[in-house]
């Protein structure tokens, strides 16, 4: 028995200087003042004058969505809205584009994440405005910004008579590992390491299945792994080079019930880029009780840093992600917010 208690006595003293371990020897960049935030701003109340809906065909709920928008339309006494479907070969973007060619002010994205971003990218900086009807698993920007997600009626009305905000979108530019460039725009949250790893390595056929809880699946089996280096500059400053296991640039900060990045504003102008770097599944731990219990204390695994602009640079090639959708090894990128340049139709001003 004394043994026994010995072997657990050394058991216990290891695990808590691996954790120690954990906690102390991650290098956090240099602390910085949080930039100036813009103000939010709106942008009109009117009911929209002409609607297009843009669907994403292998969603569930793409009737109901279409006949909502259809019914509001005639309560508001507009013209039916024109309807586009989204294709292999066309996420929504060009089929939005044909939307404002036809004259629309509001185009409403009824699908997923990826539907929407492909929309929005056919809206940024222009004069009509951007509507969601959720279809998807994550809906992660109607998460955040509050739209109905299981009453396409309540969200089709906020869309078309609701009032008009401007908000920020994020403008990714890509280094692909084979020396092309690439731009993507996002509205929620791009990355780069171990949660590109986990969006790229989801089961599709377990998310069909479990909706968003199939990233829980993939997530548990990228807890292990090592770090790896990057060198990041913020707003032009110097270059500082850390080890990592991931890197988020969030427009806002809600994730599926997580206030992942509590400060992260829609509106405010400013990015939140979130460094993760944890040593070993201990550090996730900690990750994971900070967001959990939303602990305002800061850690040294997860650093929150504010910023209009910055670019990275892989010491070797690295997964990326834009919004949920996996794309590709890269060798750098360089982040940019694009303050109050989109217009999007809300139920509610408040709090987003």
């Amino acid at each position: 028995m004394p043994r026994n208690r010995l072997i657990a006595l050394l058991l216990s003293a290891v695990a808590g200087i691996t954790a120690a371990v954990s906690w102390f020897s991650v290098r956090k960049l240099a602390n910085r003042n949080r930039p100036t935030s813009k103000l939010p701003r709106a942008g009109g109340e009117s009911t929209a004058r002409k609607v297009a809906v843009v669907l994403n065909p292998t969603k569930a709920g793409t009737g109901a969505a279409a006949a909502a928008v259809l019914h509001v339309c005639a309560e508001a006494g507009i013209p039916a809205p024109l309807i586009f479907e989204t294709t292999p070969e066309d996420a929504g973007r060009d089929a939005a584009l044909r939307a404002l060619e036809a004259g629309c002010d509001l185009v409403i994205a009824a699908g997923g994440d990826g539907t929407v971003r492909a929309v929005a990218e056919s809206l940024v900086h222009g004069t009509a405005s951007l509507g969601i009807i959720p279809l998807g698993t994550g809906n992660l920007l109607a998460r955040n910004l509050e739209i109905p997600l299981d009453d396409p009626l309540a969200a089709a009305f906020d869309a078309v008579t609701g009032a008009v905000r401007l908000i920020d979108t994020g403008l990714i530019e890509l280094e692909q590992t084979d020396g092309k460039r690439v731009e993507h725009t996002f509205l929620v949250i791009a990355g780069i390491g171990s949660d590109a790893d986990i969006m790229d390595d989801t089961d599709e056929g377990l998310k069909a299945k479990v909706g968003w809880l199939a990233y829980s699946e993939a997530g548990f089996r990228h807890l292990p792994g090592k770090r790896k280096k990057i060198s990041i500059a913020l707003d032009g400053a110097p270059e500082q080079t850390r080890s990592v296991r991931s890197v988020l640039f969030a427009n806002c900060g809600k994730l599926q019930g997580l206030d992942l990045v509590p400060d992260a504003r829609v509106d405010d102008g400013l990015l939140d880029v979130v460094v993760l770097s944890p040593r070993s599944v201990a550090g996730w731990v900690w990750i994971l009780l900070k967001t959990t219990f939303r602990h305002r204390g800061s850690i040294p695994q997860m650093g929150f840093y504010p910023t209009a602009s910055l670019s990275l640079r892989c010491h070797e090639p690295m997964n990326t992600q834009i919004d949920g959708d996996p794309t590709g090894l890269v060798n750098g990128l360089t982040v940019t917010v694009k303050p109050a340049s989109i217009r999007m139709r809300l139920g509610r001003l408040d709090g987003i």
